[in-house]
């Protein structure tokens, strides 16, 4: 979380890289101070409503919190197909609002995939849509000089490999495979960073669940890290709520949501406020 001198520690388990490496890593991220965070997915098509009735949650939630199985689920993305979408309009709003990067959620818990996918069939490739949103993104982002970075879900509702399974779920009858959804999880990060050019930082979420690990967040940080040397990542790659003794905090900065610390979180801590804007 800090400008960590630990790094140089052969006991550290990141990558190895000194404060000063650190500090030019983290330059562009400290500099922008405001960027754009887009919530978009198949849930989008439902809009908030499902049989005539409205969720009570947030609407990428909504098939967990109305418990809608898989099956009934995936009748969303036939209809799904946003032909307005305008990847150089959206990036302009961003940059004459003065936002310096967009953090786009290119999977959310969900598991839809908002990218062409070679590893599933859960992605925009099955929808009428037929374009890849991130592609047209990252090509408008370059074009701004604005940062492309990437939201990316560790819990998965979709995979049958995922635990815990949701209860009301259909997914599958075979046991889940955490070691196999871990494989499938680097193996679309891989697509996301090798195929979209530079991205500025990867944002994940969906770790609070047991199944998720101390030791599954320091190697996940380390692949995406060996991907892209330079990219930055949030402390929701990590189990910052559940640490050991000896253990220290997974990822580059803190993610308050929907609230901003009055005094920060200590000399030297790094966050940023993820606040909704009505």
């Amino acid at each position: 979380i800090q400008a960590r001198a630990a790094d140089t520690d052969i006991n550290s388990p990141y990558i190895k890289e000194t404060p000063a490496q650190h500090d030019a890593r983290m330059e562009w991220w400290r500099e922008a101070r405001f960027g754009m965070f887009i919530h978009w997915g198949l849930y989008a098509e439902a809009a908030g409503y499902w049989n005539g009735k409205p969720t009570r949650g947030a609407g990428e939630w909504i098939m967990n919190d109305m418990q809608i199985p898989l099956s009934q689920y995936a009748k969303l993305g036939p209809e799904f197909d946003p032909v307005k979408f305008n990847a150089d309009e959206w990036v302009k709003i961003a940059k004459n609002a003065g936002m310096k990067y967009i953090v786009i959620t290119s999977k959310h818990h969900e598991g839809f995939g908002m990218f062409d996918s070679k590893l599933t069939d859960w992605c925009i490739k099955s929808t009428p849509f037929q374009r890849d949103p991130l592609k047209e993104l990252a090509a408008a982002c370059k074009k701004n000089g604005i940062k492309l970075c990437f939201y990316y879900a560790i819990m998965d509702w979709h995979s049958p490999l995922y635990a815990p399974r949701k209860p009301w779920n259909d997914i599958a009858t075979n046991p889940p495979d955490f070691d196999a959804y871990d494989a499938y999880m680097k193996g679309q990060l891989k697509e996301l960073l090798t195929g979209y050019g530079p991205i500025g930082l990867l944002w994940f979420d969906g770790e609070w669940e047991n199944t998720w690990t101390y030791d599954r967040g320091v190697d996940l940080y380390n692949y995406v890290r060996s991907l892209q040397p330079n990219i930055i990542v949030n402390n929701r790659i990590g189990t910052e709520q559940k640490l050991s003794p000896g253990q220290i905090h997974v990822g580059d900065y803190k993610t308050p949501e929907q609230y901003i610390p009055p005094n920060g979180y200590g000399p030297g801590a790094e966050w940023e406020t993820c606040m909704t804007m009505k």
